[in-house]
Formats: C-alpha cells, structure tokens, sequence
C-alpha cells in the first residue's frame, strides 16, 4: 500500500513533460518507487500517462493529473496540512509545559 505522503509527493510533482528520474530527484525517490507509485496512481485513475507520439525516444510519457487526480491532491494536503497543525499543537503545548515547570530563562 502506498503511504499518503509518497502519493502526495508524486500528484504535487506529476505536470506534463516530466520524466520520472526528474520526479524522483525532486521528491528524493528511488526511480523505482516513483514508477511503483505512478504505476498505481494510473490504475486508480488519478494520473494520465500517454507516450510522447513526436518524440525521437519513443518511451517517454507525458503525465497528467486527471479531474479526480487533482481533488486527491487537493484532500491529500489538506489532511497533511491538518496533521502538520495536529503536531504543531503538541509540540507547543510540550513547550509551553516546560517553560512553566523549568520556568523562563
């Protein structure tokens, strides 16, 4: 199963003429799982690939977020987002908890 954040990683990065060693080294992926996961995005319907039909090298692919593609994009960050705000809270709260026991300095 893919985790969320690699599946986020790879909608945020999928735009047309991108090739997938250009996505791995953004993302800090291994070539390997960036084809896993967007092998896995096509399947579910939320990434468009299609062969480059003018180019000389006949293996490159053109990705594109399809309409569903891009409201799990957009739900994907949100609930990062949300758990980013989460952890934030509790940090700050530990913070705030040892300020007052240890007292500021």
């Amino acid at each position: 199963m893919i985790n969320e954040y690699n599946e986020l990683q790879i909608l945020r990065n999928v735009q047309e003429n991108i090739s997938q060693p250009s996505i791995a080294k953004k993302v800090g992926f291994s070539v390997g799982k960036v084809n896993f996961i967007l092998k896995a995005l096509v399947d579910k319907g939320l990434v468009k690939s299609e062969r480059f039909i003018s180019s000389n090298n006949k293996l490159k692919y053109s990705y594109l977020l399809t309409d569903e593609g891009i409201k799990e994009k957009m739900q994907l960050t949100s609930k990062f987002i949300a758990r980013k705000k989460a952890e934030f809270e509790i940090l700050q709260n530990e913070f705030e908890e040892d300020t007052l026991k240890w007292g500021a300095n």
